[in-house]
């Protein structure tokens, strides 16, 4: 039998805009960019521009001139940058999962950048199993699921000599709280995709292998 596993993060941050806030998925582990696309000037000394986590709680504040002042639990994780004041966040944990805001402050307090981080795990391979139903020289009929610890897509399939096709109506896509997969056919292999917003993984296996078929002088055994 035929099986293959391709494990990939296709992304480290997956960033989705509604009305200006911006959600951020971030892979765990990984490091973490955020950006201000609203240009500002720190112009007086009691000018300032901070990032802020959760609405309170400082990260790091700059004044002109003068090097960033980063708070206590961020320090030897954060670094932030004039002259755009971006913030990179070093090996991002569910905890720093929440609101960041950059705010200016220029006679008045402004938002010029808001996102919301939500950090995800890397997905796990899918489980993918073969069962035989049914087999005879010309054709036989299987039964496939891809399943995970929180949920599965099952379907039937059938094979002749020339190709394998699907035999039901079952749907081959389901989304979770966090994650989906998908199955597909491929000429005679079966693949199952794993992912989530910085993820993604993929198990293959060649339906054929598990079926005895006749083509003219020959039958297919492929164990």
């Amino acid at each position: 039998m035929t099986r293959g596993v391709v494990l990939f993060a296709f992304s480290l941050l997956y960033i989705i805009e509604v009305q200006g806030l911006q959600h951020v998925f971030a892979l765990h582990g990984k490091d973490l960019h955020l950006d201000v696309k609203e240009p500002f000037k720190l112009v007086k000394q009691t000018d300032f521009f901070s990032w802020k986590f959760n609405s309170n709680a400082n990260i790091v504040k700059h004044v002109l001139n003068s090097e960033p002042d980063v708070s206590d639990n961020y320090k030897g994780r954060v670094e932030s940058f004039g002259p755009s004041y971006s913030l990179l966040l070093k090996n991002v944990q569910h905890s720093d999962s929440g609101d960041y805001t950059a705010v200016v402050s220029v006679q008045s307090d402004k938002k010029v950048a808001e996102y919301k981080v939500i950090v995800q795990d890397p997905v796990t391979p899918a489980e993918l199993t073969v069962h035989l139903v049914s087999n005879n020289s010309d054709s036989c009929n299987l039964t496939v699921t891809c399943s995970t610890v929180d949920f599965n897509i099952s379907s039937s399939f059938r094979c002749d000599a020339q190709h394998c096709s699907h035999a039901d109506k079952n749907n081959l896509n389901t989304t979770g709280n966090v994650s989906s997969l998908k199955v597909y056919l491929h000429q005679d292999t079966i693949f199952c995709n794993h992912s989530n917003q910085v993820s993604w993984n993929q198990t293959m296996k060649v339906l054929k292998s598990y079926c005895d078929i006749k083509t003219g002088e020959k039958i297919l055994r492929n164990y």
